[in-house]
């Protein structure tokens, strides 16, 4: 039940729609009917768009801790669209966010890799969102 239910999180969706398009930058990306379409597409297309400022802020946030050349590209997506939804959408408390990525990241990611991700989100949190908890 548990894999049924994480397949229809719409994190793992932008994740995906993502990865496919990282790998092949000249792939259109389409989006398939979801109920939460309009978050899926606003997230990916987000995060491609303003893939530069996030990195940016990435780097002067997190300085040694998170190098993305040398980061696993599943992990670094996963980065990427949290920083977005954390600097973009407001209305998505903090908690809600960090929860959802690291309950997704089952899906992704070794369980090594699992705590760093929790790790960054929670650093990246506390710098984007500063005055909320």
């Amino acid at each position: 039940m548990l894999k049924d239910n994480i397949n229809i999180n719409p994190r793992i969706i932008v994740i995906q729609k993502l990865y496919g398009y990282f790998l092949n930058k000249e792939s259109e990306i389409s989006y398939p009917k979801n109920r939460y379409k309009k978050f899926i597409k606003d997230t990916v297309l987000g995060t491609i768009e303003r893939e530069e400022f996030l990195l940016e802020k990435l780097k002067i946030i997190l300085e040694k801790e998170f190098n993305p050349s040398r980061t696993d590209l599943i992990l670094k997506l996963m980065i990427l669209s949290a920083t977005f939804e954390l600097v973009f959408s407001h209305k998505t408390p903090i908690k809600a966010i960090l929860s959802e990525y690291v309950k997704i990241s089952d899906f992704f990611l070794e369980t090594a890799h699992k705590g760093y991700l929790n790790a960054i989100l929670d650093k990246v949190s506390k710098n984007v969102r500063k005055n909320e908890e």
